[in-house]
């Protein structure tokens, strides 16, 4: 049976707006990013269609492809995964936003290679690792504070949120310490005045969480699977 993009987008929407009130929270505050990752661009412009105009992948070549079948103008270009270091000048030419700055060692490629392309900002979030997982990227929260000292100096690179990927529990109940550590770590360095937008994004929940992302105060969600299916 094939996917109905719009039906599901209407689902989630529903789901974030519900989420949002049993928080009190102003729906407006939560942006969807709709994770496309290993879908066609068909897909998306169904998407486009339904007044999605957020997305997500995970890796620049497959991105690179689908933004050049789509367009720049259409829509917003997230970049959620691990970013390695020799990709990043493409990087910086096709994204929005760049979700995953891990190590003082990228932050200082992406600030030299917006430099030399001409480009004046440039949005990221720190991913952070507060888990310890082997098999996902993140800084340590040791090092964070590191990190961030060195963004601060960036003139071209807008720290403006931080990032988890929490481990995968069947019960989304138990993805909530690792929210409520990010929020921690974010709000003492929003009141150490380090975001460049003044409070500090926070992306966190997907498709099986965000119910309780949203109530740790997740303002951003990143939801693959339930708008457009398994993959």
């Amino acid at each position: 049976m094939p996917v109905d993009i719009r039906s599901n987008l209407h689902q989630v929407r529903r789901r974030i707006t519900t989420a949002a009130k049993r928080a009190g929270r102003d729906p407006s505050e939560i942006i969807l990013v709709a994770v496309s990752k290993t879908h066609p661009p068909a897909s998306i412009r169904k998407a486009i269609d339904a007044n999605c105009t957020i997305f997500g992948e995970n890796k620049v070549q497959e991105a690179e492809e689908k933004i050049s079948e789509i367009g720049r103008d259409p829509a917003q270009w997230h970049l959620i995964g691990h970013l390695q270091k020799n990709k990043a000048r493409k990087a910086v030419q096709l994204f929005d936003v760049i979700h995953s700055v891990d190590s003082p060692e990228l932050a200082h490629r992406l600030e030299r290679i917006c430099e030399e392309e001409g480009r004046e900002r440039l949005s990221v979030f720190v991913q952070v690792d507060i888990a310890g997982e082997t098999t996902k990227s993140g800084v340590p929260e040791t090092q964070l504070q590191l990190l961030v000292e060195m963004l601060k100096r960036c003139e071209r690179l807008n720290l403006d949120g931080l990032m988890v990927l929490p481990p995968y529990f069947a019960d989304p109940e138990a993805t909530r310490p690792y929210f409520q550590r990010l929020r921690a770590i974010r709000d003492r360095l929003a009141a150490e005045g380090v975001f460049a937008n003044g409070f500090g994004h926070l992306s966190v929940g997907m498709s099986h969480d965000l119910e309780v992302a949203i109530e740790e105060g997740a303002t951003i969600v990143r939801v693959g699977t339930a708008i457009f299916g398994s993959r």
